[in-house]
């Protein structure tokens, strides 16, 4: 982010905030969405950020570290949005559109990776979107999610566990289903 921008931000240019908004709009949409799984409390999780963060602007030391710390609020909007509805989860339509060129086996896949994903509460998504999606360095992402570095790593790796036992049973869970429609 642009740290004029931001700096005019700070001082009440709303004009500038409106430039920082259309900025991470789909950014922010895309990281709600991987952390919620749910478009709608993703758009809800957005708002309340971007509200957040017009209100909280004045106290960022930093312009430049204006990424990180914009997160941190995206990332507690997530978690309310995530408590508050946290057994309505949903596909976001269109994602199955996109498909390996056998035309089923990147869906199939897609599919698998998607229900392990679920399996993860929304601290471990978090710092997983964060860490791979967002391709942020471990620290940065703990410093966007407002945890020690060391919790992040343990996060992580707790969360990639998981996620592997996860597609480990749902693969075993489909080949048993698959050998018992062939008998």
């Amino acid at each position: 982010m642009d740290p004029q921008l931001v700096i005019r931000a700070q001082g009440g240019d709303e004009v500038a905030f409106a430039l920082i908004t259309r900025a991470v709009n789909a950014r922010f949409k895309q990281v709600a969405y991987r952390i919620l799984r749910d478009r709608h409390l993703a758009e809800d999780a957005m708002q309340q950020a971007l509200v957040e963060i017009w209100s909280k602007l004045p106290t960022l030391r930093d312009p430049e570290r204006f990424d990180g710390w914009s997160y941190r609020f995206l990332v507690h909007a997530c978690y309310r949005e995530g408590k508050r509805y946290r057994d309505t989860y949903r596909d976001l339509p269109g994602e199955r559109e996109l498909v390996h060129p056998d035309g089923t086996a990147g869906v199939n896949d897609r599919d698998q990776l998607e229900r392990g994903f679920r399996q993860l509460s929304i601290d471990h998504r978090s710092v997983v979107v964060m860490h791979y999606y967002l391709d942020l360095t471990i620290e940065d992402t703990a410093a966007a999610l407002g945890i020690s570095v060391g919790t992040a790593k343990s996060r992580l790796n707790r969360a990639m566990t998981k996620l592997r036992v996860a597609l480990r049973h749902d693969a075993a869970a489909r080949s048993t289903a698959d050998k018992e429609r062939v008998a």
